[in-house]
């Protein structure tokens, strides 16, 4: 009997359930604030990552650039898209806060895990500004409807944010728009429950 080859041992490696022994040794480990300095090291260590079988990418985080969050998400699909032999797999540790949440979102649930005694914060975008109404009337309204749309459009963004992360869960979009406004706080084994995560590690 032939044992099997590397190839097939990867791509078995795409479907199963993770035990803690494949969390060994991440290929990209991440830690901080979500911002243009974690991407660019995101970025790097994404390249130099294993070219198939099981890829961690293990996260710990306060929060950050929500939009930096989308774009470390989008790599995620493109890769995982282009290149079926490998699978991407998220570990949150300690704190996945905000834009933690938003990264965390774009990982199919079967590839989402948490450490024991990690917390989830899922809580709406926040804006601060200020709208100066200083010339014809017109103008006015125009600067009015313009922060308007961008509210509105960022609502937009943050619900399909929402959408993706409570995909295959328990958790409906009615309870994530109550809760939000609130910072919601998850406990990685209430997590797993709600079906937010695969497992806990």
């Amino acid at each position: 009997m032939s044992l099997p080859s590397n190839s097939n041992k990867a791509q078995s490696d795409l479907f199963r359930p993770l035990q803690s022994h494949d969390f060994m040794n991440p290929p990209i480990l991440l830690a901080g604030t979500v911002d243009n300095v974690m991407y660019a090291f995101f970025r790097d260590r994404l390249m130099t990552a294993p070219p198939e079988g099981i890829v961690v990418i293990e996260l710990s985080t306060l929060g950050g650039d929500p939009e930096v969050a989308r774009m470390m998400g989008e790599d995620i699909r493109f890769h995982s898209d282009q290149e079926p032999n490998r699978r991407f797999v998220f570990l949150g540790k300690a704190a996945i806060y905000s834009a933690g949440a938003t990264f965390m979102s774009f990982f199919a649930r079967p590839n989402r895990y948490l450490t024991r005694g990690t917390r989830l914060m899922i809580h709406e975008r926040k804006l601060q500004a200020n709208v100066l109404l200083d010339g014809p009337l017109t103008m006015c309204i125009a600067n009015l409807k313009a922060k308007l749309n961008e509210i509105e459009h960022s609502i937009q963004i943050q619900n399909e944010g929402f959408q993706n992360l409570i995909a295959g869960s328990s958790v409906t979009m009615e309870q994530v728009l109550r809760l939000a406004p609130e910072n919601w706080y998850v406990e990685a084994n209430e997590a797993q429950k709600l079906g937010l995560i695969e497992g806990v590690i």
